[in-house]
C-alpha cells in the first residue's frame, strides 16, 4: 500500500464513477491503511463519468464524494488516478473524448491531452484523458491505474494513432508495470483484462524498466456466478501479486524489460520489378481492358470539338495497332504443326524494347504521348523473374507485388537484420528507409507463453488402440 499511496492531503480520482462506487470506498481503505503509516491520510475523492447516473452509483454505499463532473469537464489534477473502461460504452466514450485534426504531439491545452487524428481507438483516448490528470513531477507527481482489455497493447501498425500513444508513454517512463488479471473477472464481459500502471514519479529502480506481472492463475472461483463474473482475486491472491509488483524480481509470474524492448522499426522491404516484353496477338488484345485505352474513344468536350476528339482518338489507336505488327518478325520453327504466322521477339529488358518501339513509330512518323506509352508498357509486359531489373533513373524499380514487411527491435541494427534474416533468401531485396517508422507494442502472452510438447506418438498410439478395442468387445457384445 505504501508504494502506491498518496502523501498527505493529495487528491484521488476514478473516471467511471458509476463504476460500484469505487469513489465511495476509497476513503475506507486510505483510512484503514493509516495506521501503519504513522499519519493522517485524507483523500479528497474527485469523480468523472459520461453517464447521468454516475453520481448515484458513485454515493450509493453512503460516502461523500467531494466532487462530480460529467463528461470530460473535470480538470482537477490528482495524485492517484484509477479506472475501468465501462465495457460496451465505447461509442459514447469516442464521441466524448472525438479527435483532433494534426496535434500529433500529445501536448496539453487547458489540462486536457488531445487525440491524434488517426487513433480510432476509444481505450487509447481514455487513457490520454487521465494522463491530463497527473500532477507534473514538480508538483509530487501522480500514479495512474486502469483496468484495459488486451487491444491497447498491441491495436494499431506503427505511425498509427494507437502505436504513437504507447511510443509516446513508454519513451517518456511512464509506464512502470502492466499486470494480467484472469478472465471472467467482470460482470458484463468474460474477456481477459489487464491493470495498467503508470506514474511520473518512477523508483530509481524501475527508471528505464517495465514490469509485466502474469496474474493469470491468481483467482478463486465464486460459489455463484454474477453474470460472466466466476473469478475474483482471494486476499492470498492480492498479496501474491502486491508483493510481485514490490519486489521487482523476474520470476516465473514476472518479467523485466528495458522500454526499448517494446519498440520495433517497421521496415519496407523492396525487390526490383522484373518484366519481358512482347507485342503477340495476346498481349495486344490486353489493350482493350487498359482504362487509358479505352479513353482514346471518348471526349469531355461537346459538339464539334468532341467528335473531333474522338476521331483522332480512333486514329491514334489504328496507328498504335498498325505499328505493334511490324514488331513481329518471322523465326526458325521446327515442328510443322507449329503456326507459320511470324511470331514476335521477346524482350527482357525494358529499355532495349522501349528503344525498339520508339525507333519503329518514328520510322513510321508516329509520336507516342506519355500515357499512350504506358499503357502499351503495361499491356504487353508479364513478370519474369528471370528478367532484368527495370529501373527508373538508374535506380531499381520496386516492384509492389513483391513488397514486404518487416518489424526489426529497436535494438537490433538494420542491416544486420537484413543480412541474416532477408538477404539470404531474396539477394536483390534492399531496405527503403524513406517508409521506415517507429512502433511499440507489448506482446504479453508471447512473453509468457510455455511451449508444451506434444505427447509421444507412442503413447498416442496405444490410446488409440485401447479404445479400439473397446469399440470392439461393446459391438461384440451387441451382436450376440
Amino acid at each position: 500500500m505504501q508504494a502506491v499511496l498518496p502523501a498527505p492531503g493529495h487528491r484521488v480520482a476514478h473516471r467511471v464513477v458509476g463504476a460500484p462506487h469505487r469513489l465511495g470506498v476509497v476513503d475506507p481503505h486510505l483510512q484503514l491503511a493509516q495506521g501503519g503509516l504513522g499519519g493522517d491520510v485524507k483523500a479528497w475523492v474527485l469523480g468523472q463519468d459520461v453517464g447521468q447516473q454516475g453520481g448515484a452509483a458513485a454515493g450509493q454505499a453512503g460516502e461523500e464524494v467531494d466532487g462530480l463532473g460529467r463528461g470530460h469537464r473535470v480538470s482537477d489534477q490528482s495524485g492517484i488516478v484509477h479506472a475501468r473502461l465501462p465495457a460496451g460504452s465505447v461509442g459514447e466514450i469516442g464521441a466524448t473524448l472525438g479527435r483532433v485534426e494534426g496535434d500529433r504531439q500529445f501536448k496539453c491545452s487547458n489540462g486536457e491531452i488531445r487525440c491524434p487524428a488517426t487513433c480510432y481507438d476509444a481505450t487509447a483516448g481514455f487513457l490520454l484523458r487521465m494522463l491530463s490528470k497527473m500532477k507534473r513531477p514538480h508538483q509530487g507527481g501522480s500514479r495512474l491505474a486502469i483496468v484495459f482489455t488486451g487491444s491497447p497493447l498491441f491495436t494499431g501498425a506503427a505511425g498509427s494513432g494507437e502505436s504513437e500513444i504507447r511510443r509516446w508513454i513508454i519513451e517518456n517512463d511512464w509506464l512502470e508495470a502492466i499486470v494480467a488479471l484472469p478472465d471472467q473477472m467482470f460482470y458484463n464481459t468474460g474477456i481477459s483484462t489487464y491493470v495498467w500502471i503508470l506514474t511520473n514519479r518512477k523508483a530509481k529502480a524501475r527508471r528505464g524498466k517495465v514490469q509485466l506481472i502474469n496474474g493469470v492463475n491468481r483467482f478463486r472461483k465464486m460459489r455463484k456466478s454474477l453474470g460472466d463474473k466466476r473469478k475474483e482475486l482471494g486476499p492470498d491472491d492480492i498479496d501474491a501479486l502486491t508483493r510481485r509488483y514490490a519486489d521487482f524480481t523476474e520470476g516465473p509470474e514476472v518479467k523485466v524489460f528495458d522500454n526499448a524492448d517494446f519498440g520495433f522499426h517497421r521496415i519496407t522491404v523492396e525487390r526490383p520489378l522484373r518484366l519481358n516484353f512482347q507485342a503477340s496477338p495476346e498481349r495486344i488484345a490486353r489493350l482493350t481492358d487498359e482504362k487509358t485505352w479505352q479513353a482514346l474513344l471518348t471526349s469531355k468536350k461537346k459538339g464539334a470539338a468532341a467528335a473531333a476528339e474522338i476521331l483522332e482518338g480512333e486514329a491514334t489507336k489504328k496507328a498504335v495497332l498498325d505499328l505493334l505488327k511490324t514488331l513481329a518478325a518471322p523465326v526458325d520453327r521446327t515442328s510443322a504443326a507449329q503456326s507459320t504466322e511470324p511470331t514476335a521477339p521477346l524482350y527482357k529488358n525494358r529499355d532495349a524494347f522501349t528503344k525498339s518501339l520508339k525507333s519503329a513509330a518514328k520510322t513510321r512518323g508516329l509520336k507516342l504521348a506519355a500515357p499512350v506509352l504506358k499503357v502499351i508498357l503495361s499491356a504487353l509486359s508479364e513478370r519474369d523473374e528471370s528478367a532484368d531489373s527495370c529501373t527508373d533513373n538508374g535506380q531499381p524499380e520496386p516492384d509492389p507485388e513483391l513488397r514486404d514487411y518487416e518489424n526489426v527491435p529497436l535494438k537490433e541494427d538494420i542491416s544486420a537484420y537484413m543480412e541474416r534474416e532477408v538477404l539470404p533468401h531474396v539477394p536483390d531485396a534492399w531496405v527503403d528507409h524513406s517508409k521506415t517508422k517507429i512502433g511499440y507494442e507489448i506482446p504479453f502472452t508471447r512473453h509468457f507463453y510455455v511451449y508444451e510438447p506434444p505427447r509421444p506418438l507412442a503413447i498416442i498410439r496405444g490410446e488409440i488402440e485401447a479404445l479400439e478395442g473397446e469399440i470392439q468387445g461393446l459391438l461384440g457384445r451387441a451382436l450376440t
